[in-house]
């Protein structure tokens, strides 16, 4: 690998944008399913991850957490604000919380932590839904919640901002 290689390479890995929990898809249709996979590249200054809890927005439904070798997961299940169609059938409750724990991710490690939902037509294309996720280690914890206010859009600027998708129209 040549130098200006290495150097990209180190520059990318420390850049802030990396820095925080993401979404690997950017973008979903609204009245679709949608697969979350949650980027996690570090732990909580230098200490492992060993739990992460991805709160579920209002308008996503049908979720399934994928397991992971080594970790528990678990489901926190409510009432939905409204009922939802689903094919042919009203949804009034359903999960949202998903938390996978049990497991030890290296502060020098990446994983994904994946669920499969589906993204009501109640939610609004042209807008970005977050899904807040604490990331808890074992030396301190990590909130990924910041949502921007309304129409300051999804932004890298925060401190500890919430995993976003930007909601399209369906075609």
């Amino acid at each position: 690998m040549s130098k200006k290689s290495c150097l990209f390479l180190i520059a990318l890995a420390a850049s802030p944008a990396s820095a925080h929990i993401t979404l690997e898809t950017k973008q979903a249709t609204v009245g679709s399913y949608y697969k979350a996979v949650f980027a996690v590249p570090h732990g909580c200054a230098g200490s492992p991850t060993v739990k992460i809890r991805v709160q579920i927005p209002e308008g996503v439904i049908a979720v399934k957490p994928m397991p992971k070798a080594g970790w528990s997961v678990d489901v926190v299940e409510g009432k939905y604000a409204n009922e939802y169609d689903y094919h042919g059938n009203k949804l009034g409750s359903g999960v949202r919380e998903v938390a996978w724990s049990g497991g030890k991710l290296p502060d020098h490690n990446y994983d994904e932590f994946v669920i499969s939902s589906f993204l009501t037509n109640s939610l609004k294309p042209d807008t970005t839904l977050y899904f807040p996720v604490v990331q808890e280690c074992e030396t301190g914890v990590s909130r990924w919640i910041e949502i921007p206010a309304d129409g300051a859009g999804h932004s890298h600027e925060g401190k500890s901002p919430a995993p976003g998708v930007k909601l399209l129209s369906k075609p």
